[in-house]
């Protein structure tokens, strides 16, 4: 039995609405009946910024198809903090509730989580503060129901819902970008078929993922909006900044936040770009928050961009003869075990060659739990499958043995701690193994180094995928006296690539003060 406020005696019918365009009839309704909850304005009536009716409103409600139902059925909006997305996704739902025309009009507001459910539900809030809905509605806890029509607003999360089974003419996703997978919105999808003219309206802010389903809506809407995806049912507004702009610009925060100086304050961007500018941790999570630029994790180590500089092609054939240096980070079980390769040049720089391995019971699971394409990857030969669920370090060693066949592998640095049988098999091969320690003594210098080394372009990896994802996964932890070395603990995806490719420069980068004499000009005999 559900929890709420005693039923009332409902009226025939909701009132009546004087613009009959479908976009002045929602922007009438929220100046009418809807008020502001929260902040400097609450209890104000609800008055649509002009970037609203111009973006979302006017196409959305005013874009009709040659039968008189709307054009839209998919509203993605990407737009950085605090400019009123999820008030204007209050307002669409209750919109949709009360005002659609639809028969048992069933509208859900969909979260990541059961707290981020609570926050998109302030259209409860908004029924309570107006005498008008509150004569309509009934209000329950995660609830609001119309007896005159049969019509319900529920909101749901994906952790905690069965949502099979609905009937749904209306959608809201809440902040994409935090939903760990595209189950839900499947779901929520394909429960909308029955109805005349459903509406999906999805409000997000920047992600980090680029393996998830938020960044495959934000790749749909660029290319809708540049004509290459011809998609008429689909509305995608995003204001962003671009890598190339100057992040700390007072122009640049206006030109991207369309609420700049009513609901942001430059003051308190100012606030937050100095704190970003001072904490260099945080800068992602600004440019990601206030600027809506994809980043490449919360807290990124490395700029993905200038990585991306060294995506060029890396010559095998021409690498054969050419001595190199290894580093071997070793899985348990059905994780990631990689191997990297580091080419020194006469320029200080480097050539890469990364190697991984998983399971391929590995690979089914990671495919899911990592949201990353571990199938995709292993089809095209950047991941290596091993036969069971249990990684074969034969098939390592051997693919190791050829490799130092091909090219001179001066040493190899592996982890002492997850030393195994297969460092002793590689030392009777003839493999030069050094142990090294993963803690910042061994870790902080080559990790500083390879920060150099990306920055200024000497490292050319040949865009590997998987070296890719585990590079842009990678968060570092530092000490108090500056040393910074890889986190696994930190970073919430895979970094087993990155870990290798920073053991095989911390032999590298010694290497030369480490070089024998006798390798110079041979033994003497006496």
């Amino acid at each position: 039995m559900r929890r709420g406020r005693k039923p009332r005696l409902e009226p025939a019918t909701l009132p009546r609405l004087r613009a009959t365009r479908g976009d002045l009839r929602f922007a009438e309704f929220c100046r009418t009946h809807l008020r502001h909850v929260k902040g400097e304005w609450a209890g104000q009536p609800l008055r649509l910024a002009p970037w609203h009716m111009r973006d979302i409103v006017e196409p959305m409600f005013g874009t009709l198809r040659p039968d008189g139902l709307r054009r839209f059925r998919t509203v993605y909006i990407e737009v950085p903090r605090r400019n009123m997305k999820s008030t204007i996704a209050a307002a669409v739902a209750l919109y949709m509730l009360l005002y659609d025309n639809e028969p048992g009009a069933d509208v859900v507001s969909a979260a990541a989580d059961a707290a981020q459910a609570d926050v998109v539900f302030s259209a409860r809030q908004m029924v309570e503060r107006s005498p008008t809905l509150q004569r309509v509605v009934q209000v329950y806890k995660r609830e609001l129901l119309v007896p005159s029509t049969q019509s319900s607003y529920r909101v749901i999360s994906s952790e905690s819902y069965s949502k099979h089974g609905l009937s749904l003419s209306a959608c809201i996703v809440d902040e994409l970008h935090a939903h760990e997978s595209r189950d839900l919105l499947d779901v929520l999808t394909t429960s909308m078929g029955s109805r005349r003219q459903p509406l999906m309206f999805v409000i997000t802010t920047a992600g980090f993922d680029r393996n998830s389903i938020c960044w495959q809506f934000h790749e749909h809407a660029v290319k809708v909006r540049a004509g290459i995806v011809d998609d008429p049912s689909f509305l995608g507004v995003i204001y962003a900044a671009s890598l190339e702009d100057d992040w700390t610009s007072p122009e640049v925060w206006e030109r991207v936040n369309p609420g700049f100086g009513v609901s942001i304050k430059r003051d308190a961007l100012e606030q937050e770009c100095l704190r970003a500018q001072e904490m260099p941790a945080y800068e992602n999570a600004f440019k990601r928050l206030h600027l809506n630029i994809w980043t490449e994790s919360s807290a990124a180590w490395l700029p993905m961009e200038y990585w991306d500089g060294g995506a060029v092609p890396v010559d095998v054939d021409a690498l054969k003869g050419k001595p190199c240096y290894g580093g071997l980070d070793l899985s348990t079980t059905g994780d990631l075990s990689a191997f990297v390769l580091l080419f020194p040049d006469a320029q200080g720089g480097y050539d890469v060659l990364p190697f991984a391995w998983c399971t391929e019971e590995g690979i089914r699971k990671r495919s899911q739990t990592d949201r990353a394409p571990y199938d995709v990857w292993a089809r095209g030969g950047a991941l290596t499958a091993t036969e069971g669920n249990v990684v074969d370090y034969d098939v390592i060693r051997e693919q190791i043995k050829a490799l130092a066949a091909l090219y001179p592998i001066k040493e190899i640095a592996y982890d002492r701690w997850n030393a195994s049988q297969i460092v002793t098999q590689l030392q009777s091969d003839g493999a030069n193994l050094v142990p090294l320690g993963q803690g910042f003594l061994s870790l902080s210098a080559p990790s500083k180094e390879l920060e150099k080394l990306v920055l200024s372009g000497k490292l050319r990896h040949g865009a590997h995928p998987v070296l890719r994802w585990c590079v842009s996964n990678t968060v570092i932890e530092q000490d108090a006296a500056g040393n910074i070395k890889p986190s696994k603990r930190k970073s919430t995806e895979r970094i087993d690539l990155t870990v290798a490719l920073v053991m095989a420069l911390a032999r590298a980068s010694v290497a030369p003060a480490r070089r024998s004499v006798y390798e110079d000009r041979g033994v003497l005999v006496l």
